[in-house]
């Protein structure tokens, strides 16, 4: 249930001659927060951070975050017993809607997204115009902005009925671009759809069949994979989901806006760490390394990756539950006792006992485990940052959505502290020296 900011009373801001009372609002939960859009007219003065870490820029009830005790709700419901009990479009219903759904409208709701799942004939030829070895997300990039091209009757985004439908078509047809941009990648032919499947087991048949012989999919995996896509499925206001936001405020159109944020994910300070997390335990090699590995760490020689986390100052809630595939993935496909996997639960062991990384609350994170269980399942490197804008474009969509129907939305305009040179003449080139 969305609730209004309630007043939480005033803040007195002095500056020079002048005090401002800022009025300060009180979300559902967490931090309050001052209201200093009066503030610049008031004072003729900015704020400056950057990174907008201690700034709120818009107003949202999908996803809740308490780093200091290891929180992620979503709607309100921890992301632990999503995660164990929910399926991925479960979740989607949930962060679009509002509300779990009930078993008719989830059976309506997964048959729409299923029956959305196939692309236009002609899209398949977009993708024979970039090179063999592009990277995946560089397709990725390319072809779900490209889909503006194909469905022009969803792009009012005035219209709350089309907005709807934009949702469900990216929803849907994420997972047969993402498994076309890796067959692509791979040089193999592409797996059409099937609407018996479940949106977790498409994807994987997608991804992995060919059509030389039958492919059956592991229901071990396809439940791993159904969790994988829960857990990435939002993260409230992170680097990519703030630029769809921005995207979206000047009036694009849902197609660019989460090509976007798909872009934005790719920086391997967003969404590459799984891929760093796992070729950190390859260096490592075995388990008997770690200690050495460890010292380099406290050393400044080496760095600790899939550990810590921007928000998260206590153990990654998702973390756990990543664990716990991780087991079940190397038990059904792989060797439990792989060199990786025991060298990732040493190091997990040992950090957590350790008091530089305690007090420095170095607590592994998703991504530490995620590498791990993606390259158990088949899946090259590459395509770890596919996996997860796949799985982040239900959040997207989802406050793009709240955005679009939020009455107080403006334009992004972020200021700047200025410190160029002041206004100066043009000096014709002929006398300048």
């Amino acid at each position: 249930m969305t609730e209004a900011p309630k007043s939480a009373g005033t803040a007195t801001l002095t500056y020079g001659d002048t005090s401002v009372e800022l009025p300060v609002m009180a979300g559902s939960t967490g931090p309050n927060v001052i209201d200093i859009r009066k503030m610049y007219a008031a004072t003729d003065a900015f704020t400056f951070d950057p990174g907008f870490t201690s700034t709120a820029a818009c107003e949202s009830a999908l996803t809740y975050i308490d780093g200091d005790v290891g929180t992620l709700l979503h709607r309100g419901y921890p992301i632990d017993q999503l995660a164990s009990k929910s399926s991925f479009l479960e979740v989607c219903h949930l962060l679009l809607h509002g509300e779990l759904p009930t078993a008719s409208e989830f059976a309506a709701f997964e048959n729409i997204v299923t029956r959305h799942t196939m692309l236009h004939s002609q899209f398949d030829r977009f993708f024979e115009g970039f090179r063999r070895d592009a990277h995946p997300m560089a397709i990725m990039v390319g072809t779900v902005g490209a889909l503006s091209a194909f469905y022009h009757d969803s792009l009012d985004i005035h219209d709350a009925r089309q907005r709807e439908i934009s949702a469900i078509r990216l929803i849907a047809k994420m997972p047969t671009i993402a498994a076309r941009a890796y067959k692509y990648h791979i040089g193999q032919p592409f797996v059409t759809p099937r609407n018996e499947l479940s949106y977790s087991e498409n994807f994987l048949r997608m991804c992995f069949a060919v059509p030389a012989e039958d492919y059956e999919v592991n229901p071990v995996l396809a439940k791993a994979m159904d969790r994988i896509f829960i857990l990435h499925a939002d993260h409230e206001q992170n680097a990519s989901t703030s630029t769809v936001r921005l995207a979206g405020s000047s009036g694009a159109n849902p197609f660019a806006c989460i090509a976007a944020g798909i872009a934005c994910l790719w920086g391997p300070s967003h969404g590459g760490a799984n891929e760093e997390a796992l070729n950190m335990l390859k260096e490592i090699g075995t388990p008997d390394k770690i200690p050495e590995f460890i010292e380099g760490v406290k050393a400044k020689k080496y760095k600790l990756m899939g550990f810590g986390h921007r928000v998260y100052k206590n153990y990654d809630p998702r973390a756990k539950v990543m664990k716990e595939s991780a087991d079940e993935v190397l038990a059904a496909v792989g060797d439990p006792n792989d060199p990786l996997f025991q060298v990732a639960k040493e190091l997990e062991r040992i950090a957590l006992n350790d008091e530089y990384f305690i007090e420095r609350k170095l607590f592994p994170n998703v991504d530490f485990y995620s590498g791990i269980t993606l390259s158990a399942m088949g899946f090259p490197t590459s395509m770890f940052t596919v996996l997860f804008s796949l799985a982040r474009t239900v959040g997207w969509i989802a406050q793009w959505q709240e955005m679009m129907a939020d009455p107080s939305q403006k334009i992004g305009r972020p200021r700047q502290l200025y410190t160029g040179p002041t206004e100066r003449d043009y000096v014709p080139i002929q006398q300048r020296g």
